[in-house]
């Protein structure tokens, strides 16, 4: 890990407190364990103990990729929805190309953006307290410079984009990452869900990242399209990762609760998985 980029983000970016109350706070012997693995780990423990940039991202595509191989799939797509200065994109296509190699499995990051900023908001929904117009503009050309090739940008309105998306890239989904702040841009990047089933995973893992200041709620912005969302589709649904935190070593990072799924139930994995003919059994060791 290179420690300028590290000490830029901690100290000059003011990422200090956050480190503090999420990674302080917890254990001293998880602190050390995470130390030792920083130092002698190999990519899948650093992820574990979230010692790569962008923990939320590390983890879902490791989770995305874990179970795209157990279902026998080679290539996934991956996307993120609100590019901006491209950071996030950057960091998600240099984790993509780390697992791709480990897993050997294709894994190709898409990010979509207008490149504008931020459109004027519609109404309260969209949480203008917080945005405005023209926010998060894009620098494209050093963008451009920067990106792997891995990475592939869709610039333009998310109802022209996703259409093309769709009728050109045919490998499952494995992870979504939602930026895009207002609730009538997350209603619009939604209709990545009436692609055909095949095009998930059965679920698939997804992050919002405007779901965590004070005057977010189920009334305004990404929770509510969730909430909407949910109520218009039959087929499928989007819920939060249940028990998630137990299943982690490390427990106070915020993005644990940030980290949602699409339940597709029309992927032909969620009907007649198991075979009829095999009987199942429990044992009761006190017989």
């Amino acid at each position: 890990m290179n420690l300028k980029f590290l000490y830029r983000k901690i100290f000059i970016e003011g990422r200090s407190k956050k480190i503090f109350l999420e990674r302080v706070t917890e254990p001293i012997h998880l602190n050390l364990l995470s130390l030792f693995w920083l130092l002698f780990g190999n990519y899948k423990k650093k992820i574990k103990y979230d010692l790569i940039i962008r923990s939320q991202y590390a983890f879902s595509l490791l989770t995305a990729v874990e179970r795209a191989k157990e279902l026998g799939i080679e290539s996934v797509s991956v996307i993120e929805f609100g590019v901006a200065t491209g950071a996030g994109l950057m960091n998600m296509s240099r984790i993509a190309k780390k697992l791709s190699k480990i897993y050997k499995i294709n894994i190709t990051v898409h990010g979509f953006d207008t490149g504008k900023g931020m459109p004027p908001a519609k109404d309260f929904r969209d949480h203008p307290e917080y945005y405005q117009e023209g926010d998060f503009k894009m620098d494209f050309e050093p963008l451009k410079k920067k990106m792997d090739s891995n990475c592939v940008l869709h610039l333009g309105e998310l109802r022209e984009t996703i259409p093309h998306f769709l009728n050109t890239y045919k490998d499952p989904i494995g992870f979504i990452a939602f930026d895009v702040d207002y609730y009538s841009s997350t209603m619009e990047t939604f209709e990545i869900f009436n692609a055909p089933s095949d095009l998930f995973l059965p679920n698939t893992l997804l992050y919002f990242d405007d779901i965590i200041l004070d005057n977010h709620n189920i009334y305004q912005g990404e929770l509510l399209a969730i909430k909407d969302y949910n109520n218009a589709a039959e087929n499928s649904k989007i819920d939060k990762f249940h028990f998630l935190k137990t299943k982690r070593v490390l427990k106070n990072a915020m993005w644990i609760d940030q980290i949602y799924q699409f339940h597709n139930f029309s992927h032909k994995k969620r009907k007649n998985l198991y075979d009829p003919k095999i009987e199942r059994h429990v044992t009761n060791p006190l017989l």
